[in-house]
């Protein structure tokens, strides 16, 4: 069997055959290893995948001749799966397909006793197979064909065997008949219904319905467990507005069977289904349901136990009770669930972990908790395994004499036992064979012969299941033979890395060597390097390595030889490649792209733009050594690439061409231009060679208008870094030739790139190469380490030498260690590499270490000694006497006894303590388990653990580390952490709905530490640096929330809340009550009479409101103006000019007063103005205009006043593009806006105002479209206000302020709180006296509905004196759509979708015992009912509906 899937990997590539071939090769090793040590078998190597179709075609031609010559045994290739389930409708498929040569013969075993299919009509065998086909079209029971099948599969050489295949049938059984009594639960109870299905094969999947086929709506309170059956933590009133059914479906028939269904009646203290009462806070409370721990529903107790099988889904199920509803999570004991592998299903009340392995067993739990308290069930999960494999046996092919043996290793739990057959008996009845040995798991074969051909079965089987493995041992001679076409011809190119390939075949298997034009050596080594497959690899071609190369194949059969002829061609290369230019729109532009290659080869130049084929249209011309473009449009711009390609490689080079668009380009961007990056020097030359030296001279580029800087030479050799280019030296850039100091023994190239302030030029082209002479190496490899990297080793690594260092070929190391201060001979090893490991060490002792450079020139010096150690092992003991003394709420000291140094076992890193947060003293507070560490370095005897968990209690262990990991653990402690203060109070938050109060509302703290004793808040008025009276309110541990009267709307306050426990405050968390963005300057504020106020914080009582506290030099002055509506304060400062300002023109003022923002002076204006005295002559950067105004008008009424006041920025038009003369006319909801531009004509702008409360609104506006209105406004806000450019935001007015108008200070009492509070609670009186009403009218009237139908409800009916309808006779009913309501009625619904759309009419679907059977494939046409009509009297409760 290898030897024929070896020969179809042939032709897949090398890497696919060279793997084939190691593993026959390791099979052939093994096999030498118990015996003589020849190796024999199959070998193939792949061709290079360019060689010809005719070389391929003959290479298939030859490999099926080799087929069609070697026998095989048998091999199962194909067979049904071990537990086979049919479907009793279809006819029985057996599948068995084998190969061999000859072709095998098959016959099956039924129960382990022979099965003639030749007597059973109805069972025939298909042809060139072994498949079974049991046919019953001409009838027949398929349950008498159930039972263990095995097939099989025989030739001249051996018999292979199947997997036992057990035959069942398909079931899909009926319910029971049985009558469910009504449910009646208590509201708020648990309940569960059962379902219970019949055991079907394979086993049906359970849902749940009611009886009119809509699905039961799951969520966390109500959900089906695994089992089928369906929970609910608690039961609610609308609960019982439906009827459940559960429904089992069998996927081999396509049936579903459906259960009666279950009608629940709830007894509720409760007795109207109030919808508005779903969605309260509250809702138990609200229907008078006690609320309750919660307990579990699924499973039973406080513990249970679970096995499952390795590689199979676990899944666990914890489903409780409670009121309100219990929420699910789960844990793992002593570690985190696999988050890889762990999900969360059915509401959290499962946990899937899928594929488990034995790390996944142990001990998880589930936590139930509510807000009443917590329940946990654990879970202990044993993992178990059926056999799996660790070593299949495989195929084994050998030659007449050699030796081999068969594995048959596998793991379960418990262990497998493993029992070994050949050719279908046991090994024990076989005849004997004095060539075979077995050795428990293992067949051991000695001096095989043509006669020892036969196949063996591995059975390893406990008691979760079995494993079978069939594995061959044929026995083949072949002489050499060759797979490939002759006189193949290879063509490759210089300095490139080939592989030629030597397909072949024989066995034994065929040593292979190669040969070059004839001659005697063996290639191997150096440049070449033979793989374990033949395959020649010549790491880099020389033209020297041009000739003819043979590969003869050898064994001791013969030999077969072929021959391969190999090309060397020049490389590719671009000599001459594009630059980057900057051209004009409409210019012609040439880019070179010069082209060496080998003359024998097709050359091919294309050109790429922008990484796409370039189309040549009329403006291109392409040439062989250039492309041209005439007359240059913007589109041309981008990157082009020159492609110069043969048959055999290609080279690439890149320029970027730009294109500016005229002659308007910035003089600044024309003036940058003509510097540029230096272009590559050019002609290097090679002079004065001496043994370590050289001259190397090279021609300048050109510099591009900056001047060159620097030039760096390069240079790259070819044995250890081939292509690399390595920095050499660094000359200034006045010279053009140096002297370079080399390496001996290095193949050097040079190239040199030349630098200046733009950038670096590209590199040369590469000098010519130049070989130094060699010497013993000067120096020793840096970086010596010996390190164990297991407790019985020590690794002995360092920096490998590169190139210039290693002065001669075959660089090797020779390393010597000795154990230190022992005196013992050094052991010393030569290494090629950079890494030597020492075996059989002790544990962690110290080593003196020395590694010298050796070539084929010579040693180098003596190396320096290091001490390096073998490796260390875990730590042998634990710490004692380990003392915890808790220093505060957080801390602990801790304090042991040290260890013996000889229990170390390696170098102590430090004492490590491992704890852990076994629970909380709050009970109702879960806490993680996570285990924590804490690290004290060195050999230390006490240390401190912090950062714990007030309240709390804790367990540590200690442990020892060093370098391999932890020590035994030390025996586990217990301590409690006393109450802390708690952490601060979560999500803080401060609200200012208007200007009269302030909301706080914050969360309890994350980590109380304690028992909570209340909160504490201190707060205190301030405007500006002024601060008012702190004022103190401690607070329950309950309380959450607290409203802020404000004593006025000016100042801010600064709120400080903590909370507390017995032990104290914690941590303080602070915040204050937003600001107006105006706070600290004068606002202009609209009255409700249309007046103007003004409100400024007063920084000094002896100043008039509006005026500053403080200038800054200068003189203040303050003028009193009097209008018909207030009066105004102008206040302003007067600088001592120190040259003759301009003066500034007068201010007109109206009597309501105007503003001035922090960006421009801000004046208003009435309807009513006057002029005020001209503001004295002061330079413009020195004068700042305060104006308020006090108000001595009353209120107007609380109609909204048209807008009589305004603000505006009088500001005079810029020279360059500007918005400015921002007016805004307010009133109490709205404002107009109206601006000046020197924009252009079709300019769009955009409005932009925020409130006190930071929410920011933008108004998109047209051009010419002002005015502009803003209508969303609120009362007594203060809002800023910004017009910028649509199209350029940096394009902007100044910021201004305005405050939009109160509609009256008087409340309206429609708008009160307690008066919309009276006029509810009235409302709900009157609605409750309405339904006391109608159930008096209405007391004793209960009215059954009845089906369309007539049945009657005779007097003995139990059903009809509480209302309700059952089914009462199933075998004759057909599913019901109706609904029970909450007051018992029947309410006819139709349904809109039901299993009679699935089926194949519309009569009959349902048997006599109310399943449902048929396919659910096709959906028929809906036929729509009419719906009962009921004469009986409404219900008091369908009569409020009425109402709604």
């Amino acid at each position: 069997m290898a030897a024929l899937l070896l020969l179809l990997l042939l032709l897949r590539g090398q890497a696919e055959a060279q793997a084939a071939v190691v593993a026959v090769r390791a099979e052939a090793q093994v096999a030498a290893a118990a015996g003589s040590g020849s190796s024999s078998g199959v070998m193939g190597v792949s061709p290079s995948p360019d060689q010809p179709g005719h070389s391929r075609r003959a290479e298939q031609r030859s490999e099926a001749s080799i087929q069609n010559e070697l026998s095989q045994p048998p091999t199962i290739t194909k067979q049904s799966v071990k537990d086979h389930i049919v479907d009793p409708r279809d006819n029985i498929l057996i599948e068995c397909e084998a190969k061999g040569n000859p072709a095998p013969s098959f016959h099956w075993t039924r129960n382990s006793r022979f099965f003639n299919v030749a007597k059973d009509p109805r069972v025939s065998m298909r042809r060139r197979s072994g498949t079974l086909v049991i046919d019953f079209r001409s009838g027949g029971r398929p349950e008498e064909y159930e039972g263990e099948y095995q097939c099989f599969a025989r030739n001249k050489f051996g018999t292979a065997l199947s997997n036992r295949i057990r035959l069942q049938v398909s079931k899909s059984p009926l319910w029971p008949k049985e009558n469910l009594d009504p449910v009646v639960v208590q509201e708020g109870a648990p309940l569960t219904l059962q379902c219970n299905p019949p055991p079907g094969l394979p086993s049906p999947v359970i849902f749940w319905m009611s009886s009119s086929m809509e699905p039961i709506t799951q969520d966390k309170r109500v959900s089906q467990g695994h089992n089928g059956d369906l929970y609910f933590s608690n039961v609610m009133v609308q609960d019982m507005q439906t009827d459940y059914s559960c429904n089992a479906r069998f996927h081999f028939t396509h049936t579903i069977q459906q259960k009666n269904p279950f009608t629940l009646k709830v007894l509720t203290n409760h007795p109207y289904n109030d919808s508005s009462l779903r969605n309260h806070p509250d809702m138990y409370s609200a229907r008078g349901v006690a609320e309750r721990t919660p307990s579990f529903m699924y499973p039973q107790g406080t513990a249970s136990s679970q096995m499952v099988l390795r590689g199979m889904d676990l899944l666990l199920e914890c489903i409780a009770s409670g009121v309100p509803t219990p929420d699910i999570a789960w844990y793992k004991k002593g570690g985190d669930l696999p988050a890889d592998k762990a999900k969360f299903e059915n509401f959290n009340k499962a946990l899937r972990i899928s594929s488990v392995s034995e790390e996944d067993s142990g001990e998880y739990f589930c936590l139930a908790s509510n807000k009443m308290g917590s329940i946990r069930h654990t879970i202990s999960v044993r993992v178990k395994a059926a056999p799996y494999w660790l070593d299949e046996p495989k195929n084994l092919i050998l030659a007449p004499g050699e030796d081999g043996r068969l594995v048959c290793r596998a793991n379960g739990n418990p262990k497998p036992t493993v029992q070994w057959m050949v050719n279908g008996e046991p090994l024990q009845s076989a005849p004997p064979n004095p060539n075979r040995e077995v050795a428990g798991d293992t067949i051991i074969f000695r001096d095989t012969q043509i006669s020892s051909r036969a196949v063996y079965q591995c059975n390893t089987s406990n008691e979760h299941g079995y494993l079978l493995a069939n594995a061959f041992v044929s026995v083949l001679d072949v002489p050499p033979r060759m797979m490939s076409p002759r006189n193949q011809l290879i063509r490759v190119i210089l300095y490139n890395r080939t592989r030629l390939d030597c397909p072949f075949f024989g066995s034994p298997i065929p040593t292979l060597r190669w040969f070059k034009n004839g001659q005697g050596s063996n290639l191997d080594g150096g440049n070449y390097h033979v793989y374990e497959n033949g395959s020649l690899e010549i790491k880099m071609i020389r033209k020297e390595d041009q000739g003819i190369y043979t590969c003869v194949a050898t064994n001791i059969l013969g030999k077969a030889e072929n021959q391969v002829r190999l090309e060397v061609k020049d490389p590719t290369r671009i000599f001459r490649i594009p630059e980057d230019q900057v051209v004009k729109r409409g210019t012609t532009v040439q880019l070179e792209c010069r082209v060496k290659h080998d003359p024998s080869l097709k050359l091919t130049v294309s050109w790429l733009k922008d990484d796409q084929p370039l189309y040549i249209g009329n403006r291109m011309k392409k040439e062989d050594d250039s492309l041209t473009i005439f007359g240059v449009a913007e589109r041309d711009q981008g990157s082009y690439t020159c492609v110069a390609s043969t048959e055999l490689d290609q080279d690439r080079a890149k320029a970027y061409l730009t294109v500016l668009a005229d002659q308007t380009t910035p003089t600044n961007r024309l003036a940058a231009l003509p510097k540029g990056r230096p272009d590559r020097p050019r002609d290097l030359e090679l002079t004065d060679l001496a043994e370590r030296s050289v001259r190397l001279t090279w021609i300048p580029g050109d510099d591009n208008n900056s001047p060159i800087t620097d030039y760096v030479v390069q240079f790259e050799e070819d044995q250890f870094q081939p292509g690399v280019w390595h920095d050499h030296s660094k000359f200034p850039g006045s010279v053009n030739s140096a002297v370079l100091h080399l390496s001996p023994y290095v193949n050097y190239q040079f190239r040199v790139i030349a630098v200046n302030e733009v950038g670096s030029s590209h590199p040369s082209l590469p000098s010519e190469r130049y070989r130094t002479s060699g010497a013993p190496p000067e120096s020793n490899p840096s970086d010596v380490k010996g390190e164990g990297t297991r407790k019985n080793n020590m690794e002995i690594t360092w920096t490998p030498m590169n190139a210039t260092s290693a002065f001669g070929p075959n660089l090797r190391y020779i390393v010597k260690w000795r154990r230190r201060e022992t005196r013992e001979t050094w052991n010393n090893a030569t290494v090629w590499g950079s890494r030597y490991v020492v075996g059989q060490t002790p544990v962690y002792v110290p080593y003196e270490i020395r590694v010298q450079a050796e070539n084929d020139f010579g040693k180098g010096p003596e190396p320096d000694t290091v001490i390096g150690y073998s490796g260390e092992d875990y730590p042998r003991a634990a710490p004692t006497d380990v003392k915890i003394r808790v220093l505060n709420s957080t801390a602990i000291s801790l304090q042991w006894n040290r260890v013996y140094s000889d229990t170390v076992q390696g170098q102590l890193r430090e004492y490590r303590a491992y704890y852990w947060r076994e629970s909380s003293l709050l009970k109702s507070l879960w806490v993680s388990q996570k285990r924590q560490q804490a690290g004290f370095p060195g050999d230390r005897l006490r240390g401190v653990v912090s950062r714990l968990f007030p309240y709390s209690n804790y367990k540590l262990e200690m442990v020892v580390v060093n370098g391999r990991g932890d020590g035994p653990r030390s025996e586990t402690k217990e301590f409690t952490t006393p109450e802390g203060v708690p952490s601060a109070p979560r999500r803080f938050r401060v609200r200012q709905p208007n200007l009269q109060t302030i909301n706080l509302e914050w969360d309890h703290p994350e980590h109380p530490n304690g028992i909570l004793t209340g909160y504490s808040l201190r707060y205190v008025p301030f405007n500006g640096t002024k601060l008012g009276k702190q004022m103190v309110e401690n607070f329950s541990p309950n309380q959450t929330k607290f409203t802020v009267q404000r004593a006025d709307p000016v100042s801010r306050y600064r709120f400080t809340l903590s909370a507390r426990t017995q032990v104290g405050s914690g941590e303080a968390v602070t915040e204050e009550s937003p600001a107006s963005p105006n706070e600290g300057r004068c606002i202009v504020r609209a009255s409700d009479d249309g007046a103007q106020l003004t409100q400024t914080p007063r920084e000094n009582s002896d100043l008039a409101p509006g005026c500053p506290a403080s200038w800054d030099g200068g003189e203040r002055r303050l003028q009193v103006l009097r209008g018909k509506q207030g009066t105004r304060l102008v206040c302003w400062q007067v600088a001592t000019p120190t040259a003759a300002p301009p003066t500034l023109p007068p201010t007109t003022v109206g009597a309501t007063g105007a503003v001035s923002s922090t960006d421009a002076t801000a004046t208003a204006a009435a309807t009513e103005a006057t002029t005020a005295p001209t503001i004295p002559t002061v330079a413009p950067t020195t004068i700042a205009t305060t104006v308020a105004t006090t108000t001595t008008t009353t209120a107007a009424a609380t109609m909204e006043s048209p807008p009589t006041t305004r603000t505006k920025t009088h500001e005079s038009a810029p020279a360059e593009q500007s918005i400015w003369n921002i007016t805004v006319l307010p009133n109490s909801k709205w404002a107009n806006v109206t601006w000046k531009h020197n924009l252009g004509p079709g300019t769009d702008f955009v409005v932009e105002y925020i409130d006190s409360n930071h929410t920011k609104k933008t108004v998109p506006v047209k051009a010419q479209a002002q005015p502009i209105q803003l209508t969303d406004l609120y009362p007594g806000m203060t809002y800023t206000l910004r017009v910028y450019s649509r199209d350029n935001e940096g394009i902007s007015s100044t910021i201004i302020t305005f405050v939009t108008a109160y509609t009256n200070n008087r409340a309206d009492i429609a708008t009160q709180g307690w008066f919309i509070g009276l006029m509810c609670a009235i409302a709900l009186l009157v609605l409750i006296l309405l339904i006391v009403c109608f159930i008096k009218r209405s007391r004793g009237g209960k009215y059954p509905v009845r089906e369309k139908k007539d049945v009657p409800l005779g007097p003995e009916d139990p059903k009809e004196e509480d209302g309700s309808f059952d089914y009462s006779d199933e075998d004759n009913k057909p599913l019901q759509g109706s609904q029970t309501s909450l007051d018992g009625t029947i309410k006819q619904q139709e349904s809109d979708d039901s299993l009679v759309d699935y089926g194949e009419g519309g009569e009959g679907q349902f048997n006599e015992d109310g399943s449902f059977i048929g396919q659910y494939t096709v959906k028929k046409d809906k036929e729509e009912t009419e719906g009962n009509e009921s004469s009986e009297a409404t219900s008091p409760v369908n009569a409020i509906y009425s109402l709604a």
